[in-house]
């Protein structure tokens, strides 16, 4: 049997019926209501599973114990849009998250990888929104994307709120004065003289470098303000626009008092963000799949530009337990029903390189025993000595292996079988990119697998 694209269940699974007589279904439905009834009261996501381990449902909640015992209750039977599949939880497991945002962006994340069949939204590729400041420019841009550049710009996010969002990009604009066109200026172009400002400049809203009014110093000082500022340093704004709106209302200005306390309102929420590092959503980091594809087919010396490729990492909780991700890409682009998930089994302690094995030969056996067809491409997270440890996978199993190599994180460094000397590809390779991608993806997909287990692990403590 192929890997369950969902962790897979560690306890034992309910017998037919209990001494009572009771279904199994209901005898586990049961243990699980007790089982939450210990949850944590901090926010978090809840994950629900059915009886053979599969996860059924994700949900994101203030107070985990709260919201997911709600599916316990008497009610949740009866609800149209509960009623119908709740008394298929048999198992529950939780993430902690530090806040509610974290909460919901760990919820987007883990729907989109394991894809609960009862999670009817949040399966596409929609994504949160990011606050972009382009960085190689003259006069930098400040923009609201949903598909930033991968370098030269700094990146504030994701954001949980769109509309909040660019409501908060236009208060800001009014005091910091950036610009939000996508012109090519130029500041040594004498031309830009006599270029012709947009409506922006005249309700004083943009210092207009369009038109040369503000030198490239000016205007990075005014950049450099807005970038404290979104990096925490708020008070001094939001009092002097508190003031403004106290000031109105005594005036009885009260359209006025009420635009500033939405004003207000939008900049507040600019916390409602997760940190880059952590939420990074990596299917919006563009990387040109077909460049990609046809550099990898030149640099590995392949016959046909591949197009299957699938990606291996290792990831290791607290010494004890070892995980794996295998993921995959098609045509240079995440395929998400191939990912799969294991739990290492036959490795005790920290062993990268035995654990690459036994995910390796369990792969590829049940892919050859089955007679389905090999990726072009796998792709290993490590060095020459994980490169080996896969390749002797192939030579127990005695399979001929696809091409095999691997991509050593701190020099970037592209090993391929028999070969002494890796590959240097230069960092702005489209092949590089690509295969950058793979790896951390593989590498986002194995730590979720590894907090689920600890999740569990400590829970079960």
């Amino acid at each position: 049997m192929a890997e369950n694209l969902n962790p897979e269940a560690e306890s034992t699974p309910p017998e037919s019926s209990d001494s009572q007589g009771r279904p199994a279904e209901h005898v586990a439905f049961t243990l699980t209501a007790d089982k939450v009834r210990k949850f944590p009261t901090t926010s978090g996501v809840y994950i629900f599973k059915d009886d053979k381990g599969r996860v059924i449902y994700v949900g994101k909640a203030k107070n985990l114990r709260s919201r997911a015992g709600s599916y316990f209750l008497a009610e949740a039977a009866i609800d149209q849009r509960t009623g119908y599949w709740v008394n298929e939880i048999a198992d529950a497991d939780f993430l902690e998250t530090e806040s509610e945002v974290d909460a919901l962006l760990a919820e987007s994340r883990l729907i989109k990888d394991v894809q609960p069949k009862y999670n009817k939204e949040q399966k596409d590729d929609k994504t949160f929104p990011y606050l972009m400041i382009t960085q190689r420019e003259d006069f930098p841009r400040v923009e609201f994307t949903r598909e930033p550049q991968d370098k030269n710009a700094k990146l504030y996010g994701p954001f949980t709120s769109a509309s909040a969002l660019r409501g908060a990009i236009q208060v800001l604009q009014r005091i910091f004065k950036f610009r939000t066109c996508d012109l090519d200026i130029d500041e040594n172009d004498e031309r830009w003289k006599w270029f012709r400002p947009c409506l922006l400049a005249s309700i004083d809203q943009c210092t207009a470098p369009c038109n040369l009014r503000i030198s490239k110093e000016e205007y990075r000082k005014d950049i450099r303000r807005l970038q404290m500022f979104l990096e925490g340093n708020r008070s001094r704004l939001t009092k002097q626009l508190q003031d403004e709106m106290m000031e109105a209302s005594k005036n009885l200005e009260f359209e006025k008092a009420a635009k500033l306390r939405d004003e207000i309102s939008m900049i507040e929420r600019l916390d409602e963000r997760g940190e880059l590092e952590t939420h990074a959503q990596p299917e919006v980091f563009y990387v040109d799949p077909k460049k990609g594809l046809a550099g990898l087919r030149k640099v590995l010396g392949m016959s046909i530009t591949p197009r299957t490729i699938e990606g291996v990492d290792i990831a290791h909780l607290g010494g004890s337990d070892t995980v794996a991700s295998l993921v995959q890409f098609l045509d240079g682009l995440p395929f998400k029903p191939g990912y799969r998930r294991f739990k290492i089994r036959g490795v005790d302690g920290v062993d990268d390189f035995r654990s690459i094995h036994e995910v390796v030969a369990r792969r590829f056996k049940r892919l050859n025993e089955t007679s389905e067809v090999f990726p072009d491409i796998l792709l290993i997270d490590g060095g020459k000595g994980q490169l080996n440890a896969a390749m002797a996978a192939f030579r127990d199993l005695r399979i001929e292996p696809p091409t095999v190599i691997s991509l050593a994180k701190r020099e970037e460094e592209v090993y391929r079988p028999g070969e002494s000397e890796p590959i240097r590809l230069s960092r702005h390779s489209f092949a590089l990119r690509l295969l950058q991608y793979v790896r951390d993806e593989s590498h986002r997909f194995a730590q979720h697998y590894h907090h689920l287990l600890r999740e569990k692990r400590t829970f079960g403590k």
